[in-house]
This record gives C-alpha cells, sequence and structure tokens, in this order.
C-alpha cells in the first residue's frame, strides 16, 4: 500500500483544501492528513487559526477527505516524528509551501525508506488561498 502524508492548518476548509486533498490522495493508495496543531500555528504564521485544531480535524473526518487524519507534531525542530512514524511513500505539498519543502529535502536523506517530495498544483489561488479567505472575513 503506497501512503501518502499531506500537512496543512485546514482552518475554514475550503475548495483550495479540498483540492489539495483529492489531488495528494491521486499519489497513491492511503491519505494522511496532518493538521498543524494550535501553537505552530501561531509560531509560524503569528496568529492563531480560527478553528480550533480538534475542530480543523472534525471538518477534515466530516468531508472523507483523507483515510487517516492527524495532528502534527508537537514540536517544529526538523526531526519530524510524525514522518517516522507512519512511514509514508510520497509527502504531497501544496504550491505556498516552500519552506516545508526546503526542511523535507534536508531530512529525508535520513530516512530508511524512499520517501518522494511532490508539489501539487493550485487550485485557483487567486480565490482559493486561506489568507485571502481570513483577509475577506476580517472585513466584514
Amino acid at each position: 500500500m503506497k501512503k501518502v502524508m499531506a500537512f496543512g492548518v485546514f482552518d475554514r476548509l475550503h475548495e483550495g483544501h479540498r483540492h489539495f486533498l483529492r489531488n495528494a490522495k491521486r499519489e497513491g493508495d492511503w491519505l494522511i492528513a496532518v493538521v498543524t496543531p494550535d501553537h505552530i500555528v501561531h509560531d509560524l504564521k503569528g496568529h492563531l487559526p480560527e478553528e480550533h485544531e480538534g475542530d480543523r480535524m472534525e471538518h477534515l473526518r466530516h468531508e472523507d477527505l483523507a483515510d487517516d487524519i492527524v495532528l502534527g507534531d508537537p514540536e517544529h525542530d526538523g526531526s519530524w516524528p510524525i514522518v517516522r512514524r507512519h512511514r509514508p511513500h510520497v509527502i504531497a505539498l501544496g504550491y505556498d509551501q516552500e519552506e516545508m519543502r526546503r526542511e523535507l529535502e534536508d531530512f529525508i536523506g535520513s530516512l530508511s525508506w524512499p520517501l518522494e517530495l511532490r508539489v501539487l498544483p493550485p487550485h485557483e489561488p487567486e480565490k482559493h488561498h486561506s489568507s485571502i479567505h481570513r483577509a475577506l472575513r476580517e472585513k466584514k
């Protein structure tokens, strides 16, 4: 079974997220969606997500967008225990996850199994990007 892992905040689930996860699923047989913990979102983006991590996970479950939904690592320290635990064959990355791609490229050489990184195309990024959706909500 070819396992695919996809990381994201998945705050206020929108069509861009859905498109990303559907395409990630096509990269293998089993998709593991990794939801970024609230405190890591704050560290990386400077703000908390609008929805709590448990709610974000529940929305993914409700829409049946992945075979397994897990909470991401509690530390953002480059050790990637979640990857080591699940041993995916592919990590699907969004077009805007450049920093994560660079970190994973440095990391995968330490693994004992082959792991491919695949950058997936965006779906209408001028309309379906979380920062755009957030800005529109803040205007209201």
